[in-house]
């Protein structure tokens, strides 16, 4: 399962790594990380740049059950309801999954936003380069495209 971390409250650097301890603690196995970037954000733009970031995680329950901890570990962070896209101390998106797409309700994998978001496919790409989407999208090609060239992303460097 690959994951994106966010953050653009507090500590944000250290929100993700602290996210990626506990997803350890939890009995998943981190296998990739992906450098750390710094990225405008998106949707609600008066707020603090975001520190973001990839993994890809080994051992995760199915789609529902990774909903449901990524939840938990962003309350566990101090994330509280507010608006949407609003400024967080954490964020876990469900990226993408290797059991191809879900859908539900309340989860639909690969990420809905996915091909329009520099910040979830530049580190996405640096993890796994050669990734493709159950629809057949290489999410290398999806960087591409212009509209998400045009984003803001700098990587910053090895989230340690």
């Amino acid at each position: 399962m690959w994951l994106g971390l966010g953050s653009n409250l507090g500590d944000r650097a250290d929100a993700l790594r602290w996210a990626l301890g506990r997803m350890a603690d939890e009995g998943l196995e981190v296998r990739a990380v992906s450098g750390v970037y710094a990225t405008a954000p998106q949707g609600v733009v008066d707020q603090p740049e975001f520190l973001n970031a990839a993994c890809r995680v080994h051992g995760a329950p199915d789609p529902p059950g990774m909903l449901a901890l990524a939840k938990a570990l962003e309350a566990e962070a101090g994330r509280v309801d507010g608006p949407r896209w609003g400024p967080r101390p954490l964020d876990i998106d469900i990226l993408a999954w290797d059991g191809g797409a879900w859908r539900a309700p309340d989860l639909l994998i690969p990420h809905e936003r996915l091909h329009e978001r520099r910040f979830a496919l530049e580190p996405l790409v640096e993890i796994d380069p050669g990734l493709v989407l159950p629809d057949g999208e290489r999410i290398a090609d999806l960087l591409a495209a212009p509209a998400v060239q045009a984003q803001h992303a700098t990587r910053l460097g090895p989230l340690a």
